[in-house]
């Protein structure tokens, strides 16, 4: 059983760090995209993920599904407690998807300056909220004995988890700038290795700020591992420098692709073996042994990851391929 649990454990955070990382670059895009040109240069931005975002998405939506059935109590505490932040994030996803799918329909510059600032803005709403909610559960969460959330609204938004949530927002601008910076070429490529290295100042302070906070504060199930994962975060932080330096843009991609997980495992390195963190009473807090589905769900389950999985990674390798090169 305990075995089934650290699986599905994994598996769920394999769901959310590649939901973080191939989301991650079209959230990104939407940052930058109010700070383009008009016209060509942001049709260009939108072209550059529109074969990618919907399935991109689908990440998301299995993480979801998968914490639901793997761990219900803690999707139960989670989207009750986070019930109008992820009202939110759900909103600005669903600007963003109509914005691409609507802004190129009708010939009128009113139409697409309204779409364009519907896609920038329900790219970056999700950016910050999305971090927000991870800095919250790092803090932990005010529970009761029936596991659900008791402080307000007003409680998620606690100076740590606005800093985390300013990591994550800039976290994913600069991951967004280095996608536009490998997918377009001439002065758009050139202003995006400018964006990029602008992101990964601010990225880079608030990363140390927001590490220096969580080891002072908020490190409670040993100091090993968190430590060795972030400072492999830390060095893949500055390969993206080295590679954006020597104008190197698809590697310092990948070593975005890599810091975010990275960032993304040291988060599950924090919390483990717990879930949700109850800061009132630790005995309430959910953890993956007491909040997970029974042994015959966790198996039954596995099996059909395991036959899904693989089709999902396959389907994103195949369109990237298919779509590579410059828009």
């Amino acid at each position: 059983m305990i075995t089934l649990q650290v699986i599905w454990l994994l598996l769920i955070g394999i769901l959310i760090i590649g939901y973080a990382i191939l989301d991650g670059f079209d959230l990104g895009v939407g940052c930058w995209h109010l700070f383009a040109k008009k016209g060509e240069e942001r049709s260009s931005f939108i072209r550059s993920i529109e074969p990618f975002w919907d399935g991109n998405e689908v990440w998301l939506l299995t993480g979801g599904g998968a914490l639901f059935a793997a761990f219900p109590a803690v999707y139960a505490t989670i989207f009750s407690g986070f019930y109008l932040p992820l009202m939110l994030i759900l909103l600005g996803l669903i600007f963003r998807a109509v914005s691409i799918e609507y802004r190129n329909k009708v010939e009128d510059p009113r139409w697409v300056a309204a779409w364009d600032i519907a896609f920038s803005f329900g790219s970056m709403l999700p950016s910050l909220l999305f971090a927000v909610a991870v800095g919250n559960l790092l803090r932990g969460l005010q529970l009761d004995a029936k596991g659900d959330y008791t402080a307000g609204f007003l409680a998620l938004l606690n100076p740590y988890s606005l800093v985390i949530g300013l990591v994550g927002f800039s976290m994913f601008a600069l991951h967004g700038a280095l996608y536009l910076a490998v997918k377009t070429g001439g002065e758009t490529q050139y202003k995006a290795r400018r964006w990029a290295a602008q992101a990964w100042r601010v990225y880079a302070v608030l990363f140390f700020v927001a590490a220096g906070w969580t080891a002072s504060c908020y490190l409670r199930n040993g100091v090993v591992l968190p430590f060795v994962l972030a400072t492999l975060a830390v060095v893949a932080l500055g390969l993206i420098k080295a590679f954006t330096s020597k104008g190197d843009d698809l590697k310092a991609f990948l070593a975005s692709c890599a810091s975010i997980a990275l960032v993304m495992l040291s988060v599950v390195a924090v919390l483990f073996p717990n879930l949700v963190i109850a800061t009132n009473d630790p005995a309430l807090s959910l953890t993956i042994f007491n909040s997970s589905s029974s042994l015959r769900t966790l198996s039954v389950m596995l099996v059909i990851a395991l036959l899904g999985m693989p089709v999902v990674i396959g389907y994103t390798i195949f369109i990237h391929r298919i779509f590579k090169g410059k828009v």
